[in-house]
């Protein structure tokens, strides 16, 4: 069945966030999946969006009718968002439709009180008014997006797409999602943890401190690897490691070695007739007992219930999963 995603527009908003949600959700990719999304333009009214004047699909009411909502940001967090829109977004979670802010459009879902006792985030640089204002929301500046189930929420610009690439994740399984992001030219998966922002601006991916390391790693994921080995194959101290590593890749050289291992097992569940015992030794899992755990607590669903839900059709081998 196609997945109805219902965009909630209102005047201000910021069009790159917006226009990243379209551009994912309401292209034409049936060629990558099929079926895809159907993309809703949601609002009471005609919308100015910087220079652009949008004509909404549907009113607001819509938005209780969709499997998706999404809530673009807005420049002007200085005031109180919509109540209509509020209402509506509300009103839509309360069906069951999964509610997803993009940077500040944190401040609506808080509004309609979807965010209380959950952790959430926004742009880093709207996080302290955002936590000041909603008191009961537990808002962390640091991270790319934040998946509560049925309630998401990302910071600004570039990790919006994560977001939403998340979503497809999610939705359709790595293989679609990592075709998606090839097509959109962007990294296909960085972990919602990893920091909004690194001390450094980041090198070029062939001119770094780890470009020998993290190739070398993605060809043995299949052995039991310590941060000590890859210290070592880099020729510096586990200390300067993790330092490099925290730059390069916004996380610690073990939860970015386990990602890589989650992922391979999910191009090979995917896209293989290997057991799941095979996947746990070609991943460095050791045991399908291993594997299910971490499987489960990473992606929320066991392997044997991954591989029923994504399986590719007529599966091609798995190739590296990317950095």
């Amino acid at each position: 069945m196609t997945t109805t995603v219902a965009l909630a527009l209102t005047d201000g908003m910021l069009h790159f966030e917006m226009s990243l949600a379209m551009e994912v959700f309401g292209s034409d990719l049936r060629h990558i999946a099929d079926p895809w999304y159907r993309l809703v333009l949601c609002g009471s009214a005609p919308v100015r969006v910087d220079r652009f004047r949008l004509e909404p699909d549907e009113g607001l009411g819509f938005l209780a009718r969709a499997d998706t909502v999404i809530v673009p940001g807005w420049a002007d967090t200085g005031v109180a968002p919509p109540v209509e829109l509020v209402d509506a977004v509300r009103a839509a979670h309360q069906a069951g439709a999964r509610i997803v802010s993009l940077c500040t459009g944190a401040f609506v879902l808080a509004a309609a009180g979807l965010l209380d006792g959950l952790r959430a985030t926004t742009h880093w640089a709207h996080a302290e008014d955002l936590a000041a204002r909603h008191p009961r929301v537990t808002v962390d500046p640091d991270v790319l997006y934040v998946d509560n189930g049925s309630v998401l929420t990302s910071a600004g610009k570039a990790a919006a797409m994560d977001l939403c690439l998340h979503l497809v994740r999610r939705d359709h399984g790595a293989a679609v999602a990592n075709t998606l992001a090839r097509r959109l030219v962007v990294p296909p998966h960085r972990e919602g943890g990893q920091a909004q922002f690194v001390a450094t601006p980041l090198p070029e991916p062939d001119n770094h401190p780890l470009a020998d390391v993290l190739p070398w790693v993605l060809e043995r994921l299949d052995r039991p690897l310590t941060v000590e080995d890859l210290a070592r194959h880099a020729g510096m101290s586990s200390r300067h490691l993790a330092r490099h590593f925290r730059a390069v890749t916004g996380t610690t050289p073990l939860q970015w070695l386990h990602t890589q291992r989650i992922r391979r097992a999910q191009a090979l569940l995917e896209t293989t007739d290997d057991t799941v015992d095979s996947v746990a030794t070609a991943t460095g899992m050791g045991t399908a007992t291993t594997l299910r755990r971490h499987f489960q607590r990473t992606v929320g669903v066991p392997p044997d219930t991954y591989r029923r839900t994504f399986r590719t059709r007529g599966g091609a081998p798995a190739g590296p999963v990317p950095v």
